[in-house]
């Protein structure tokens, strides 16, 4: 790719990226991150974080992408970001029941969180892979990239509107757990698309199973403690 191509503009790679990357987003685990994010904290920073992170994410692909595949396999960075999506929705449940956490994620700052927790879910994702391809059919770099970015920020306020609509209507407690199971499937199904070509169906299945006991565990003690920390509470304000 010469310098000047790599600046070019190119109205068929902007409307390939922006219909191929939108398409690819509909029902993405990011769009109900991005739902599971706005249901919880205040819009606008979710919105400028999910913005930072993917205007990042894709400048990256774009720019080193074909380089990155070359340092680090992809399906190493795929499942990196399925087991970050199983803790996610284990940290989902979990929720912010206590002041104590409440000012740690306010320390940190919710769109620094939103960003991270975004950058993080986008390597190895179908949408990253996608917009890698495009650049080396399209060799329109800039095209590409805001063809994606507008792309994702369309998708994701998609999910954000259904986030802060179901807030609304349904109780909080129901959409952690709605929000905490997809994020586990979401991650136990990236293992599985990873795993059998490199270590067989029969090992993929036991991690698999491994992965799920974890989860389920997981989740009872995390239920349980919640259950403790509210009757404590509850003693202590009477």
């Amino acid at each position: 790719m010469t310098g000047t191509a790599l600046f070019e503009l190119s109205l068929a790679a902007f409307t390939a990226s922006f219909a191929l990357i939108l398409l690819a987003e509909m029902g993405d685990k990011t769009q109900f991150l991005a739902m599971s994010m706005a249901s919880k904290y205040n819009v606008y920073k979710v919105i400028l974080g999910i913005f930072l992170a993917i205007a990042v994410n894709f400048a990256l692909t774009v720019a080193i992408g074909q380089i990155l595949t070359t340092i680090l396999p992809i399906d190493v960075i795929s499942l990196a970001a399925s087991v970050s999506f199983i803790a996610f929705g284990l940290w989902t449940i979990r929720g912010e029941k206590s002041k104590v956490e409440n000012q740690k994620v306010s320390r940190f700052g919710i769109t620094a969180t939103v960003a991270l927790t975004f950058f993080i879910a986008e390597f190895g994702d179908k949408t990253e892979l996608a917009t890698i391809s495009l650049t080396a059919q399209y060799q329109s770099a800039v095209s590409i990239f805001i063809g994606a970015v507008l792309a994702m920020l369309v998708a994701d306020g998609i999910g954000i509107v259904i986030g802060v609509v179901l807030c609304k209507r349904i109780p909080e407690r129901i959409l952690k757990w709605i929000s905490a199971t997809i994020f586990v499937l979401f991650g136990l199904i990236g293992v599985y698309e990873v795993l059998p070509a490199k270590i067989g169906l029969s090992y993929t299945a036991l991690v698999l199973s491994i992965l799920t006991v974890f989860s389920v565990s997981a989740v009872l003690i995390l239920v349980r403690k919640t259950k403790n920390e509210f009757h404590f509470a509850k003693k202590g304000s009477m």
